[in-house]
């Protein structure tokens, strides 16, 4: 993989960079993500809010509350709607990233798979990655 990587969202009103290798590349199968992507599942990476730097058009927050209760807040293209990563949590230094939104998605490897138990069973999970059949307690804080 190369840095920066680059990235935005359909109509190119908003655009961004990375500049370090994500923490973590991960597949999510809960039902929410099967429903916001139209899709079996979603993929996004981890970075340090450090390395991700937004350019372009303000993004629109869109908020939600989830199953814990927590509220959720995406940032999407005002123009295209296109989703392109999650608010930083409150005391958070990392920021999660749509991985399909980059320029170049031909190095993304999931490594990490989450909510397996409502996976769509016709999907093959690689061989070798972790898998939790929700989300892991240690990785609520990304």
């Amino acid at each position: 993989m190369k840095l920066p990587q680059t990235g935005g969202c359909q109509c190119g009103m908003l655009r961004y960079e990375i500049t370090e290798t994500p923490r973590l590349i991960y597949t999510c199968h809960c039902t929410d993500c099967q429903r916001i992507t139209s899709s079996a599942f979603s993929m996004a990476f981890v970075v340090t809010s450090e390395a991700f730097r937004l350019t372009g058009a303000e993004p629109r927050h869109l908020q939600r509350t989830t199953d814990t209760g927590r509220v959720a807040t995406r940032w999407v293209c005002p123009e295209c709607g296109s989703w392109i990563c999650a608010a930083p949590r409150s005391g958070s230094a990392m920021r999660t990233v749509r991985a399909g939104t980059l320029d170049d998605t031909s190095w993304l490897q999931p490594t990490v798979h989450f909510w397996t138990r409502s996976a769509q069973p016709w999907v093959v999970l690689p061989e070798g990655g972790q898998r939790f059949e929700t989300q892991p307690a240690d990785l609520r804080k990304h």
